[in-house]
């Protein structure tokens, strides 16, 4: 009788992920092999900005202890193949001539940009600012950031730029640079070559001595100082690797679609909603729809709109929790699934919801302002929000379609927003297409995917997304109900 030979095990690494998020950051250990695809959280930390006298500032030496923490407990479980690093975009941080960071990075949402970016807008030309970035308006870019930081000491005393995640690494490392995928966020970059603009720079008032060479995701930074080894307890001979470090880049490589016109929404604290595509969307259109081309990984395009996303929901049970009225999630949901549908509809990405002190009552002020009865509860309000944030991804996906020239047959949620049942089955019902979600934690996959193909163990995006749908839960939602019903609360914001 024939013996079966023994099947030689797949080869599988263990591969760190820092994944910054606006509210928490975490380290995440990714086990990466041919069939293999498993996450395990090593650490957990907060994320909590600093109010100070010159503004809302990012605490980025506590965020930086907690990714050491982290490493030293993913250490602890296993050996180490890389690290990679991803957060937010647009955020930076000056070091100066000997390599010290001057002072701490401002916070998007601090509003010193407010009426700078329609001044430099203005001044440089809408059409033109377009042409050059693809990039969808937005108050907080980068480009504005250092408009506002003109004539400042911080600006005179700084030597080089480093936006969040290769700021971090640079910390790691001592390597600097700036990864692609966010350095196309920042409106300094030329959407066609990928290189730093000249004359964005001159715009926003630096010389473009301070922006640091471009580096495409699966590059390695470099290896860990030192003192980090010490510190981590990895070899110092461990590699840093630029990942598709824009968080949303990294959640847009763990989409599993492994078909064609497929369309995708990033939901989180924002909802990215759009397409991939092979080259950038650069009419006039796209410039008045406020479309973003954002550079993905392989050369790919991450068409898309920021849309205010589960920001609205997560500040609306902050001020619950602070007026001692209940704020746990599932039964909020829970009372949202029996409030009476489509009371109120607000536009997710007005003024009145970028930063506000109370958002239920920015809420119940803006239906007042347009007309409509606020919400009675917590649960009408969730509910309002949720159908809200499902009728701007319809509006969203149906004309990045019509911009872009391309059917969409279905839509991928992925990220935290992809649990939340209710605004998935809502987000299909107003799309009217089949939504599948999951999974929840795309962008730290990304993260390990991206460094695992560094590594070898990876092929082409297609094989990466193809372990993503084999390995990761799924859920599927239909669209039921009536259409009409979402064409009319298209028409009641109009």
């Amino acid at each position: 009788m024939r013996r079966e030979q023994p099947r030689t095990p797949t080869p599988t690494a263990a591969f760190a992920a820092a994944d910054l998020g606006a509210t928490s950051g975490r380290v995440i250990v990714g086990h990466v092999g041919r069939s293999t695809l498993e996450l395990v959280e090593a650490n957990r930390f907060d994320n909590t900005p600093l109010r100070l006298p010159t503004g809302l500032h990012w605490d980025l030496p506590a965020l930086y202890t907690g990714i050491l923490t982290g490493l030293r407990a993913a250490h602890q479980s296993g050996p180490l193949a890389s690290v990679g690093i991803d957060s937010w975009a647009v955020d930076y941080g000056f070091l100066d001539a000997d390599g010290a960071l001057l002072g701490l990075p401002h916070h998007y949402r601090d509003p010193r940009t407010l009426h700078i970016a329609d001044q430099v807008r203005d001044r440089a030309g809408a059409s033109h600012l377009y042409q050059t970035t693809g990039l969808q308006h937005l108050p907080f870019n980068t480009v504005f950031q250092l408009a506002a930081a003109r004539g400042t000491a911080l600006l005179d005393a700084a030597r080089t730029l480093l936006l969040v995640p290769d700021l971090l690494a640079y910390w790691l490392t001592g390597n600097t640079g700036a990864e692609a995928t966010n350095a196309s966020t920042t409106g300094l970059l030329d959407a066609i070559t990928g290189t730093w603009s000249p004359d964005l720079a001159r715009l926003a008032g630096i010389d473009e001595s301070l922006l640091p060479p471009v580096r495409e995701p699966g590059s390695i930074i470099g290896t860990l100082l030192p003192h980090v080894a010490t510190a981590t307890g990895l070899p110092a001979a461990t590699p840093v690797v630029a990942v598709a470090s824009h968080d949303t880049a990294s959640a847009i490589v763990a989409v599993p679609a492994t078909e064609p016109n497929s369309a995708y929404i990033s939901c989180g604290t924002w909802s990215l909603a759009g397409l991939e595509l092979d080259k950038p969307v650069l009419t006039d259109a796209s410039r008045a729809a406020n479309f973003t081309n954002e550079r993905g990984i392989d050369g790919t395009v991450r068409y898309l709109r920021n849309i205010m996303g589960m920001w609205l929901l997560e500040e609306c049970r902050r001020s619950w929790t602070m007026r001692r009225m209940p704020s746990a999630l599932v039964p909020l949901l829970a009372e949202a699934a029996g409030a009476e549908p489509f009371a109120a509809v607000i536009d997710p990405d007005a003024p009145d919801f970028l930063a506000p002190e109370d958002m239920p009552d920015a809420i119940a002020r803006y239906c007042v302002r347009t007309g409509q009865r606020p919400p009675a509860s917590q649960g009408a309000t969730v509910r309002c929000i949720l159908e809200s944030l499902a009728l701007a991804h319809r509006r969203t996906l149906r004309a990045a379609a019509e911009l872009a020239g391309q059917d969409i047959t279905h839509v991928h949620m992925v990220g935290g927003g992809s649990r939340n049942e209710l605004l998935c089955q809502f987000t299909a019902d107003a799309t009217g297409l089949p939504v599948v979600a999951g999974p929840a934690e795309a962008t730290a996959l990304g993260n390990v995917l991206v460094q695992a193909r560094a590594h070898g163990l990876l092929g082409d995006l297609v094989s990466m997304r193809r372990l993503v749908a084999d390995t990761q839960p799924l859920r599927r939602y239909r669209p039921q109900g009536d259409q009409r019903i979402w064409d009319s609360l298209e028409e009641r914001l109009s």
